[in-house]
């Protein structure tokens, strides 16, 4: 009886000492694990404050309309339940190495996610304006897809399911002529081919509910 107390004794002492161990060894993966967690934190917030920086020290270009005011109401011509053409828009204060532009209009609202009104690239570095209904092959510039299954290319007007909703037409300056891109070229393309050339930037947002 005697040594088989002892051989439980043993056994015991073995797993007090392996609960220690796996204590020990849950602390220490805990610590780690907040230690990264920190650690990509402090990374993000570095990024979000260079980015920041980024952005204020960017020239600001200013982008308007004869037609609405920023953060006014676009006119039904320029909406599905009118005639669906495309607004006049004016843009000033581009910088002298300014090659050329790209012009993106998109809605944040949709229920599907950011809807693509308008995209427009290798808009001549001479031109700071577009007239109504305007065609920008005429002017030498390329309209990629938006998210239209019925009109893939060119201006698609507002025409949201329900409620308010915001559209931001988005002028960016760039410092190449060309984005190398086709008719084909998605936002997200001209997004990631326009990347690391942005010289300055604008916007003008209008609303439309139905």
């Amino acid at each position: 009886m005697y040594p088989n107390k002892n051989i439980r004794q043993e056994r015991g002492d073995e797993r007090g000492i392996y609960h220690t161990n796996d204590v020990k060894c849950y602390v220490l993966s805990g610590v780690l694990l907040l230690s990264s967690y920190w650690l990509v934190q402090a990374a993000e917030i570095s990024e979000y404050h260079t980015s920041s920086q980024r952005v204020s020290t960017m020239a600001s270009i200013n982008v308007t309309s004869s037609v609405f005011d920023n953060n006014s109401t676009i006119p039904k011509k320029y909406s599905c339940d009118g005639d669906d053409v495309s607004p006049p828009l004016c843009w000033e204060g581009a910088p002298e190495n300014t090659k050329s532009f790209v012009l993106i209009c998109d809605d944040p609202d949709a229920p599907m996610g950011i809807w693509v009104h308008w995209v427009v690239f290798d808009i001549s570095a001479n031109k700071t304006s577009f007239p109504e209904d305007v065609d920008p092959k005429t002017l030498g510039a390329t309209e990629g897809q938006n998210s239209w299954g019925s009109k893939k290319y060119g201006y698609g007007g507002p025409c949201p399911p329900s409620g308010i909703h915001r559209y931001y037409f988005k002028i960016f300056a760039l410092d190449i002529e060309k984005l190398n891109l086709d008719k084909n070229a998605t936002k997200q393309d001209v997004e990631t081919a326009m990347k690391g050339h942005i010289v300055a930037q604008g916007e003008l947002m209008g609303t439309y509910s139905r």
